[in-house]
């Protein structure tokens, strides 16, 4: 078996099997030849620049290369913090400033698909959200809304209401959804008052993260804890890129299926991120590619799907994101942003590469942004290796269709879960 398959297949925890067919017949379809050599080429040779980079070799241990790597990512953390103007998200409920202003001069997302505001209150009328309710001592979800604000009160049923009332209203009070309820309107970011914070802690003890998105409502919600760790700055800002991408990502989607008979099925799929579990029997010629449309790995990293040929729009809304540093750069005054160099990682999302622990044991670093950032903010806990391996299964796909046509196909299968090219 050729190097670059086990070279590859070694990084994605496949095996070079997999990968070797996987070729033969995307060639055979594409007429594309050479892609995974190319591929475990450019990754050689994006490790071997970004070792030189940081003044390290092939021989340096893995952990020397993830402390380097997290090293610069600290410097550019805080240099991303003085740029935003030092945020204190206690203050900014009502002027979001430099935050919100840099997002959506980097990336302003065009009008979404969203459930009417009107409806939401029909529902939330029918299936009332007493925790909220009773906190605050509204007797009427009218009064709520009016006194706390939309974008507030749908952001905090995720930490205010039981699970069970979720699922009911989920399952139940969204079945009764019909087109004509979804209107065209902008997507809105919202830093929460300082208040919210003692609704979270009474119902959660502080076991909730700070920024999520509620893609029916086109609604991006920061809880305002201090940030007070390092590397903080630099995931609640590209976690606001990735949720303004990935929104009119599924809006898009709602408003592509809004005319099929099935829509609301389709609508709470959607809203789910249901990943097909069907394992398929490939005949023949025909390569077959699983969408995943979540992080599994989150969950199992040995689940099944992630070792079979997948494509990943999340690893597509955090390479834009990477895109949206890279700009920011150019964007700022003087060489190089004045060296803000946030566009460093533009390009390395699917790079990684295998290096000699301490201990003489093979361990893979990534070098992908967003894992270096989540592993930062963890304090090296937990070493991320996923938004790579992603990454890397998507980079294959668009050598042999392209991004574009990739993106499309995502699109057209993401509710069936494969894409069958023929």
């Amino acid at each position: 078996m050729l190097e670059p398959y086990k070279k590859l297949a070694s990084i994605l925890r496949t095996t070079p099997e997999v990968l070797y067919e996987l070729d033969v017949k995307m060639s055979k379809v594409t007429g594309q030849e050479g892609v995974m050599e190319e591929i475990a080429n450019q990754n050689d040779i994006l490790v071997s620049k970004t070792l030189a980079e940081l003044s390290l070799t092939r021989n340096s241990t893995a952990e020397e290369v993830y402390e380097a790597l997290i090293g610069h990512l600290v410097k550019l953390d805080q240099k991303l913090y003085e740029l935003l103007e030092k945020p204190d998200l206690s203050t900014m409920s009502m002027v979001c400033g430099k935050l919100c202003e840099t997002a959506f001069k980097l990336f302003s997302p065009p009008k979404g698909m969203f459930i009417k505001k009107d409806k939401v209150a029909e529902l939330l009328e029918k299936y009332r959200p007493d925790n909220l309710l009773n906190h605050f001592g509204y007797t009427s979800v009218a009064e709520l809304l009016e006194k706390e604000g939309f974008a507030s009160v749908v952001s905090a049923l995720r930490f205010t209401q039981s699970k069970d009332w979720m699922h009911e209203f989920f399952d139940v009070a969204y079945s009764e959804l019909k087109p004509e309820d979804f209107e065209e309107r902008d997507v809105e970011l919202k830093v929460l008052e300082a208040k919210w914070l003692a609704v979270a802690d009474k119902f959660l003890e502080k076991k909730y993260h700070n920024i999520s998105h509620l893609k029916e409502y086109g609604v991006i919600f920061v809880i305002p804890l201090p940030i007070d760790t390092v590397g903080e700055t630099m995931r609640m800002f590209t976690l606001i890129m990735h949720y303004l991408h990935e929104v009119p990502f599924y809006s898009d989607l709602f408003r592509k299926f809004m005319k099929d008979p099935d829509f609301i099925d389709k609508f709470k799929s959607l809203l789910r991120g249901d990943v097909s579990d069907k394992r398929v029997e490939i005949q023949g010629d025909r390569p077959v590619w699983r969408v995943v449309q979540t992080y599994l790995a989150k969950d199992d990293e040995q689940d099944f799907r992630l070792l079979e040929p997948h494509v990943n729009p999340e690893a597509e809304h955090w390479l834009k994101v990477s895109e949206d540093l890279g700009r920011l750069s150019r964007m700022l005054p003087g060489e190089n942003g004045g060296g803000l160099s946030l566009g460093y990682w533009t390009g390395l999302d699917y790079v990684g590469d295998f290096f000699k622990d301490q201990n003489g044991q093979e361990q893979l670093v990534s070098f992908d942004l967003t894992d270096l950032i989540m592993s930062l903010v963890k304090k090296g806990q937990i070493k991320y290796l996923y938004h790579q391996q992603e990454a890397l299964w998507n980079k294959m796909f668009s050598e042999y269709q392209g991004r574009e046509r990739m993106n499309e196909l995502i699109g057209e299968n993401i509710i069936s879960g494969f894409i069958e090219l023929t």
